[in-house]
């Protein structure tokens, strides 16, 4: 029997609450499938370790996590620590120091789900984020600090191996789609170098898989397409920045982020994957038992994906629909069912 290695960093605020409902989840899918085990293994890297510790991950850290076969994730940040240290302090190290260069988020309106758009039921998207350099790449500083005169500089790096290598993992994942289509989304109209370079690279790797069909959109064009004409969409690939917003617009028109999942992927599998929900801490319904945990199945469902257990990840996606399509909600979705109801629901319906 395969026994996968999982790391389970919970962090902070929700993220506590729905890794430990997905934990059970997983648990008892292994048990009724009898083809894998998973040995959780928890680290408590959080907010409350820096404000004790000063630092979020212990020296030694990474190096521990490399043993694993993936990345359990729940959320980084909190009211008591600025965001930029949060997640440069957690987060962000462990994508960029793991080569987890592909961001997956898929998007889809669940059964029972209903989407602000009419034509919500047309949703069915994959967004491609570039996920260690571009506009997060940590380049830039300030100078004459606290002064009338001070400069701040946010400086975007685009390599164009890093550009590459995004690119051909997209086309690569929009080839086994049923509809073979790419949107690359960027903004160079105004943005002349790293955007227009991206254009470039994206029209070079193009010419290895003609038969995938591609167009190319500005970023604050494909808003108004993911708004009124949702299927033109299939595939998209973008830069950290812009398919950050975008993801979590497709997450809110699919319903709620609530149920949206993400996959932080190093293809060549060197090193180990991080799977996490995207709907970070949300310290305002922290401790009220209510937080929706359906996007922590469904990141746990890619995580088994990637794991190569196909059909236990089809298997907890049909429980998970199961749930949605009786309208087992929370809050966010306009229910009263609290975080353990869904979870007691989905459990049954494996």
């Amino acid at each position: 029997m395969k026994t996968f290695r999982i790391a389970s960093i919970p962090g902070d605020g929700i993220g506590i609450e729905v890794i430990a409902e997905g934990v059970r989840v997983l648990e008892e899918l292994a048990r009724r499938d009898g083809g894998f085990r998973l040995e959780f293994t928890h680290f408590d890297w959080s907010s409350e370790r820096y404000l004790a510790t000063g630092a979020y991950i212990p020296q030694g850290g990474l190096e521990a996590l490399q043993k694993f076969d993936a990345i359990f994730f729940g959320a980084v940040g909190s009211p008591k620590v600025p965001d930029h240290v949060s997640l440069w302090g957690l987060r962000l190290p462990i994508c960029q120091g793991f080569d987890q260069y592909a961001n997956v988020r898929p998007s889809r309106v669940l059964p029972g789900i209903s989407s602000p758009l009419a034509r919500g039921s047309e949703i069915d998207w994959i967004i491609v984020r570039e996920n260690t350099e571009g506009e997060y790449s940590g380049s830039g500083g300030r100078v004459h600090r606290g002064l009338p005169e001070e400069v701040a500089t946010e400086t975007s790096v685009f390599t164009r191996a890093g550009v590459a290598r995004v690119h051909r993992f997209a086309f690569e994942l929009a080839r086994k789609r049923p509809r073979r289509h790419l949107t690359l989304v960027t903004k160079s109209n105004a943005q002349r170098h790293g955007m227009v370079l991206w254009d470039e690279v994206f029209y070079e790797v193009a010419g290895n898989y003609p038969d995938v069909r591609t167009d190319r959109v500005l970023v604050d064009a494909v808003t108004t397409r993911m708004v009124l004409k949702p299927s033109m969409l299939d595939t998209i690939v973008a830069s950290n920045l812009h398919a950050d917003i975008l993801s979590d617009l497709a997450a809110a028109l699919s319903g709620s982020l609530g149920i949206a999942p993400t996959a932080n992927l190093n293809p060549e599998r060197k090193r180990p994957s991080m799977f996490e929900p995207i709907h970070g801490s949300a310290f305002d319904i922290t401790g009220m038992g209510i937080a929706n945990p359906i996007a922590t199945f469904w990141t746990a469902s890619m995580m088994l994906e990637h794991l190569g257990e196909a059909n236990a990840a089809a298997r907890l996606m049909k429980a998970v629909e199961t749930v949605t399509a009786k309208k087992v909600f929370t809050p966010d979705l306009g229910g009263n069912a609290r975080t353990a109801d869904v979870t007691s629901a989905v459990l049954a319906a494996l």
